[in-house]
């Protein structure tokens, strides 16, 4: 046995096996124990000091001792057996000797693990080779397959590679049903010597059987998926090229593909069933179904198409307009005008065909998804009378989310540690946060040795908990660097519980605590500050002086601090003598509400009757009156448009260094462009610092949210609905962040920033006028893309909020009609999409009832042609003069 484990141990693999050979079965069980416990010796080994010659010969050792085929597969497809494999020749060698069927279970029990395992193909292959068994067809060993087959470059053509496959048909199979094709979609190329092509000549020879390799592809492309599965599959359907027979037996395929399916395929879908409806293949009934999955699609091609194909049907067999203007109806509550116009058309040319009173009915019922321009004309062209409305429009807002009371701390260490545990693992919402900082505080000060032992489980899991973790980083140098600060919440958690352990000195969290972040200057600098000394403050005091609560924990999830209970706080502090944190208090301060007067005031005279500084300082806080906004000028930068404030005295005086900083004047032309503070969860931490003080968040967010729009920056727009949420004026660089946001680059960007202006008219702090010409500007500049702006106010409308948008884009469209105007019979590059602009104007403007006069709109709605641009002009200039009805 001794002589086994040396040869293990100097990595020597065919001594390994020779001696293993000349041992019973018996002799190799006992073995397991040593080879087991030199497996846990070298994980827990650094993988510096490691020698990992040794792995090849340990995972011969364990597959050849293992006489269960569950216990021998889980051995050889280890972790940690992964990065130094034994050849798999050399493992089929070695297992050579054992019977065919436990050969079978360790080969299916090794395809049937994950693909992240990285089971080597050519040792499942030569398993299954060895034993006989039927090919597993799971995702690892079709991923292994086409990854070897892929990699076997040379002079033979992939065809021929795949011909050569005893398994071809099991494994083609697989192929189509495998979970992710990311994995292998790489190596499936395009074009000429590609795996599609390759698969459509087996199938075109017969070496694959063509019906089952065609009815996979649809199965596939019917299951849906990402784009990977439709670029794959989608070429392999059309090099099969299909005969018209073999698409007539798949008509229910088509119309679920052309209803539900990704674009591309939906317009495949749509292309085989528009030549078999113009074949006289379809009935109308199957048209029909067809046409009302498809016209509820939102890409307007596929849609126009439809309509084409049903005006095409109708014309060549009036007498179905019975069964096909129904489906042409569904049309009727599309987005888009245009296309409800097309549909309507069709109506107003068959309807006189139209006998049967129901269908006419169901037809008259869906009329009421058309704008209210076309209603009056569907009316005569069905023969039903058209009544005006006459109520008053009434705008509909959602209703703005209310803010909660956070819940008191978790009065059992247990129950903090579970907390603390939850926000390591992943960010939580500044509640959660601020809930696990007071706990820590008051269990810190009332029993550390019961909270020690109730955080043991979540410490145990931390890298400073670790024996191998002092090799590389002194946790004093890690936890005391304040090179760039706290760069998030766990990393303000990580240092208190690593603190409340002792991994870092006192000395060390003093120093920090003192010196503070390295020098550092951009737009985020005072919250980053304000946010690290707070919890440094809170780490030295939990190993030197506990605190009995923190002060600037807040009422309200948006970070406000009612000034009732920031009393109460103070006066327990009084009653038991503790020191008071000056982070805190300032922290405290910042949060306290002082817009309720009436409550300020109360609060003002019980704090200066408990004659204490913090106290008096928090009286002349509250009866202090409300200071004035900071002067403000915008500055332009690119195609963007910036603000810079100046200062902010109140914030200057008796705060500590770190606070004065978010009173100073902030620009955009000072400091780095680009900073640490890359993590966009700081920001709802940001504004619950300051939560009566929205603009002095804006203006240091605004060059992050310009970056949605102008560079297409993914995220950087989440903070808007907070923003939305949070108190003070909603002045310029609010309005700015909303209008970057909106013109965002990626759909939910936007749609948190449709959120935001919804929230902000909500509330009634919505500026109509000035986020209308500030896109305007931006749109102009560049900076904001009229498409991405029109989905924006598209989405908002559609809640209701036409009103609200209208007004919105009143302002913003004048702007670029005046660059029409002046552009002669050219559309200039900057007003392209501005006829999605003017639609979403029109359908808002038709639905609220606005009237007036838009600057520049006459001449574009004067210039010829019928491009959507002049129409949808035409159709906002109607909308804005039609007369009211009495």
């Amino acid at each position: 046995m001794s002589e086994v484990l040396e040869a293990v141990r100097a990595g020597r693999t065919g001594l390994t096996e020779l001696l293993l050979k000349r041992m019973t079965d018996a002799e190799r069980r006992k073995l397991l124990p040593e080879l087991q416990n030199l497996r846990k010796e070298l994980r827990a080994t650094p993988w510096t000091e490691r020698n990992d010659r040794v792995y090849p010969a340990l995972q011969v050792a364990g597959a050849m001792c293992h006489s269960g085929a569950a216990a021998a597969a889980t051995w050889i497809a280890g972790a940690d057996m992964r990065w130094r494999r034994t050849p798999a020749e050399t493992l089929l060698k070695a297992l050579a000797d054992r019977d065919t069927g436990w050969l079978a279970d360790v080969a299916r029990r090794l395809a049937a693990r994950p693909v992240s395992a990285d089971v080597s193909f050519e040792l499942m292959a030569g398993l299954v080779h060895a034993s006989g068994c039927e090919v597993p067809v799971t995702d690892a060993y079709v991923v292994g397959w086409v990854r070897h087959i892929g990699h076997s470059w040379g002079q033979v053509p992939l065809v021929d590679r795949l011909r050569a496959e005893p398994d071809l048909a099991p494994l083609v199979n697989g192929l189509f049903e495998l979970s992710d094709l990311g994995e292998v979609r790489w190596l499936f190329g395009d074009g000429p010597g590609s795996w599609q092509s390759a698969l459509a000549e087996l199938a075109r020879t017969g070496e694959l059987d063509r019906a089952a390799v065609t009815d996979a592809c649809v199965a596939r492309l019917l299951r849906g998926g990402g784009p990977t599965d439709h670029r794959t599959f989608l070429p392999l359907l059309g090099l099969l090229a299909l005969t018209r027979d073999e698409e007539r037996a798949r008509i229910a395929d088509w119309t679920a593909l052309a209803r539900d399916a990704a674009s591309p395929v939906a317009a495949h879908a749509q292309s085989v069933l528009a030549a078999l409806a113009l074949d006289g293949d379809l009935t109308p009934r199957q048209l029909a179904e067809a046409s009302e999955g498809l016209l509820f699609r939102t890409e307007k091609k596929l849609v126009r198409a439809q309509l084409v194909l049903l005006g095409k049907a109708l014309t060549r067999e009036p007498a179905t307009a019975a069964e096909l203007l129904p489906a042409v109806a569904q049309a009727f509550g599309h987005e888009d005008t245009q296309v409800q116009e097309r549909a309507l058309k069709l109506v107003e040319r068959h309807a006189k065909r139209l006998d049967d009173a129901a269908v006419r009915a169901g037809i008259a019922a869906a009329t009421e998804g058309l704008s209210p321009a076309l209603r009056a004309r569907a009316a005569d062209a069905l023969g039903i009378a058209h009544e005006p409305a006459t109520e008053v429009y009434e705008e509909v807002l959602p209703p703005a989310p209310e803010p909660f009371r956070l819940a008191p701390a978790p009065e059992s260490a247990v129950e903090l540690a579970e907390e603390i545990g939850a926000l390591l693992a992943s960010d939580g919402d500044v509640a959660a946060f601020e809930r696990a900082l007071d706990g820590l505080a008051r269990h810190a000060h009332r029993d550390q040795e019961a909270l020690r032992e109730a955080l043991e489980p979540v410490a145990a899991t931390r890298w400073w908990k670790q024996p191998e973790a002092h090799r590389w980083w002194h946790t004093d140098e890690y936890f005391g660097n304040s090179r760039y600060g706290l760069l998030g919440a766990r990393d303000g958690l990580e240092l208190l519980v690593a603190a409340l352990f002792g991994v870092v000195s006192t000395d060390t969290l003093l120093a920090a605590l003192r010196r503070g972040p390295a020098d550092h200057e951009c737009a985020h600098t005072g919250f980053s500050r304000v946010f690290d000394v707070r919890l440094r403050e809170l780490a030295h005091r939990i190993r030197t002086d506990p605190q009995p609560l923190l002060l600037a924990t807040p009422t309200w999830s948006t970070g406000l601090l009612e000034p009732g209970e920031l009393v109460d706080r103070l006066d327990t502090y009084h009653r038991l003598g503790a020191r008071v944190g000056a982070a805190d208090f300032a922290q405290a301060l910042f949060r306290v509400r002082r817009e309720d007067r009436t409550a300020a005031l109360a609060a003002a005279g019980r704090a200066a009757a408990l004659g204490t500084p913090e106290g008096e300082r928090l009286a002349r806080w509250l009866s202090a009156e409300e200071p004035a906004q900071p002067t403000s000028r915008r500055r332009t930068s690119g195609v963007r448009i910036l603000v810079e404030t100046g200062e902010v005295l109140e914030l200057q005086a008796d705060f500590p260094e770190e606070f004065r900083r978010l009173g100073r004047p902030v620009t955009p032309f000072s400091g780095r462009r680009y900073c640490y503070h890359w993590s966009q969860e700081n920001h709802r931490h940001w504004l619950a610092t300051l939560p009566e003080r929205r603009e002095l968040v804006a203006v240091r967010l605004l060059h992050d949210l310009s970056q949605a729009a102008v560079d297409d920056q993914r995220g950087t727009a989440a903070a808007l609905p907070l923003l939305a949420e949070s108190g003070g004026p909603a002045g310029e660089s609010t309005h700015l962040c909303l209008a970057y946001g909106l013109g965002a680059r990626h759909p939910e960007d936007r749609l948190a920033a449709v959120d935001a202006l919804l929230v902000l008219a909500a509330r009634g702090q919505l500026d109509a006028e000035r986020l209308g010409a500030d896109l305007g500007q931006l749109v102009r500049r560049g900076a904001v893309k009229p498409l991405r702006l029109a989905e924006s106010a598209r989405t908002a409308a559609a809640t209701g909020a036409n009103t609200t948008i209208w007004e919105m884009l009143r302002h913003t469209l004048p702007v670029q009609l005046a660059d029409l105007a002046t552009a002669g019979t050219t559309v200039p590059a900057s007003v392209r999409g501005l006829g999605e602009l003017l639609s979403v104007a029109a359908e808002c403007a038709e639905r609220s009832g606005a009237r007036g006069v838009l600057p520049h709109l006459s001449q574009a709605a004067a210039r010829r042609g019928s491009s959507r641009l002049v129409v949808q002009a035409r159709r906002l200039r109607e909308a804005l003069t039609e007369e009211t009805a009495a």
